[in-house]
């Protein structure tokens, strides 16, 4: 579990890199004002939620907490709503696509991210199991 995570984190920092960089020189020219604000807090939530995946890899990493493998995924699901739904809302008038059905999901995202971070406070009181070394 600890390698999926730290996969999927850095993945996700990836993916964030690529469409921050996306926003500032190619979606800069197509997006108004609003549209790119939009957009790059679906990156910068991107990242601050890659590094919290990476942390439950590394915690992972001092014993096996059921709390952790949980935030880990609620994380990783909140990137997918919070910030997919924050990008495709952005790019919408551009792409001449009605995406207005997505207004909700983006909370519904946050709320993951809040979830995620509750499960990850919730970790520190679990008792871990750490593997025992080979004699």
């Amino acid at each position: 579990m600890r390698k999926s995570f730290m996969r999927i984190g850095i993945l996700m920092a990836l993916i964030a890199v690529i469409l921050g960089a996306m926003g500032a020189h190619l979606m800069e020219q197509h997006l108004e004002a609003e549209q790119l604000e939009t957009f790059k807090t679906g990156v910068r939530y991107q990242f601050y939620h890659s590094f919290a995946i990476l942390i439950v890899g590394i915690l992972f990493h001092f014993g096996k907490k059921s709390m952790l493998s949980y935030a880990g995924w609620l994380f990783f699901a909140g990137i997918l709503l919070f910030s997919g739904s924050l990008y495709l809302l952005s790019v919408q008038e551009t792409l001449s696509l009605s995406l207005s059905w997505l207004g909700p999901v983006t909370p519904i995202g946050g709320l993951l991210f809040i979830a995620g971070w509750v499960f990850l406070f919730l970790s520190t009181y679990q008792h871990g199991e750490r593997k025992k070394k080979a004699e």
